[in-house]
C-alpha cells in the first residue's frame, strides 16, 4: 500500500465489477469512487489546481471558487483544506445535503442558488452568480470545469490509458456526460490511438447537452442546463439517454445486491444496457462503464423510499418489471 502525505495522492485506478452475476449485462464497470473526495472528480480537481499554480493564477491569498452540484465541489475542498486555500462552493438546492456538508467540515464555504435562471436552469443560475463574485473581488480564481482543458485532459492521461492497459480488446466505452470532461478525455485518447472503440455517451433526460429539450432534474451529477464548452461530438459514436426513474431502478437493483452506487452511475449503467440490448444483443462484445461515485450521499434521496415516492410517484416501481432489472 503507498504513503502519502496529501489526500489527493490516492486514487484507486484498477478496480472493475463485473456486472453479469447481478444484471446479466456483459459489462465492466470501472469504480473511480474510491478516493479520499469520493469520485472520480478528485482527478480535474487536481489537474486544475496543479495548472492554476504554475500559471501563477493561483497562489496564496487567492479564494478558489467554483460552480459545482457537488462532487468536484467536495474534491475541491479536499485539496483546498490541504493547500490552505479558501474555497467557496456555489452549488443550487437538488445538491445532497451530505455532500454540503461534507464541504462545509473542510472548511469550504456553500453558497446555495435557490432559483433557476429563465435560460441556463439551475447551472445558468449558479454561472451568472459565480461571474458577479469574480467580477466583485480579484482575489477569486474560478477554475472554471465546464471549459477548463485541464478537466479533459486529466482523464486523456488517466483513466483512458488505464482502461486500455486492462482491456486491450476493448470494444465499446460507456462515459457519463456531465461537464463532458471524462467524456471527452477518454474519447480523445482512444481516436488518437486510433484503436476501433466505439465511444457512447450517457446523458439523461432533461439535460440541454446534445440537444434535447431541457427539463427538470432532480439527481445531481449528470446533465447540464447549459451546453458544455468542452464538449465536441465529432469524437462520439454514439448518445443514450436515461430517465431518472432508470437511474433509481439500476442503483436499488444493485444495492440488493451489495453494491452501493452514485446516481451518476446508476444512469451511466441504465443506459449502456438499453445500448448493448439494442445494438449488440446477439455480438460477442467487451464493453466498459465508467462509475463516477459511490451512494452513500444518495442515501437520503435515490435510496430513500419517501423522497423517490414524494417526487417520482409510481413513475419508479412501475418500470420495475421492465427495462432495466
Amino acid at each position: 500500500m503507498p504513503i502519502i502525505t496529501s489526500p489527493q495522492e490516492f486514487n484507486t485506478e484498477d478496480l472493475y465489477v463485473d456486472l453479469r452475476p447481478v444484471l446479466g449485462t456483459g459489462l465492466f464497470l470501472k469504480c473511480e469512487g474510491f478516493n479520499f473526495a469520493g469520485s472520480i472528480k478528485l482527478k480535474a480537481a487536481a489537474a486544475m489546481v496543479e495548472q492554476a499554480e504554475r500559471s501563477g493564477l493561483l497562489h496564496e491569498g487567492a479564494v478558489l471558487v467554483e460552480s459545482s452540484s457537488g462532487n468536484l465541489g467536495v474534491a475541491l475542498a479536499m485539496i483546498a483544506a490541504n493547500k490552505g486555500y479558501r474555497f467557496v462552493c456555489v452549488t443550487d438546492t437538488r445538491c445532497n445535503l451530505s455532500t454540503r456538508r461534507l464541504m462545509e467540515t473542510m472548511g469550504a464555504e456553500v453558497r446555495t442558488v435557490t432559483r433557476p435562471a429563465a435560460e441556463g436552469g439551475y447551472l445558468g443560475a449558479r454561472l451568472e452568480y459565480v461571474r458577479r463574485l469574480c467580477a466583485s473581488d480579484p482575489r477569486y480564481v474560478w477554475l472554471n470545469q465546464y471549459a477548463n482543458p485541464d478537466n479533459w485532459a486529466a482523464h486523456y492521461r488517466s483513466t483512458a490509458p488505464a482502461i486500455a492497459d486492462r482491456f486491450p480488446d476493448l470494444d465499446v466505452l460507456f462515459v457519463g456526460a456531465g461537464t463532458t470532461g471524462t467524456l471527452m478525455g477518454c474519447a480523445r485518447y482512444f481516436r488518437e490511438s486510433g484503436r476501433p472503440v466505439t465511444i457512447v455517451a450517457v446523458d439523461v433526460q432533461g439535460s440541454v447537452t446534445f440537444g434535447g429539450p431541457a427539463g427538470t432534474r432532480r439527481v445531481p451529477g449528470l446533465g447540464a442546463g447549459v451546453r458544455p464548452q468542452l464538449l465536441d461530438r465529432s469524437y462520439l459514436d454514439d448518445v443514450v439517454i436515461a430517465s431518472e426513474a432508470e437511474t433509481i431502478r439500476t442503483c436499488r437493483r444493485l444495492a440488493r445486491s451489495g453494491y452501493l452506487f452514485g446516481g451518476s452511475t446508476g444512469t451511466v449503467i441504465a443506459g449502456a444496457r438499453r445500448w448493448l440490448a439494442t445494438y449488440r444483443a446477439d455480438t460477442p462484445v467487451t464493453a466498459v462503464a465508467i462509475s463516477p461515485d459511490l451512494g452513500e450521499r444518495y442515501l437520503d434521496t435515490v435510496y430513500q423510499e419517501s423522497w423517490v415516492r414524494d417526487v417520482y410517484g409510481d413513475a419508479v416501481h412501475a418500470g420495475e418489471g421492465a427495462g432495466v432489472r
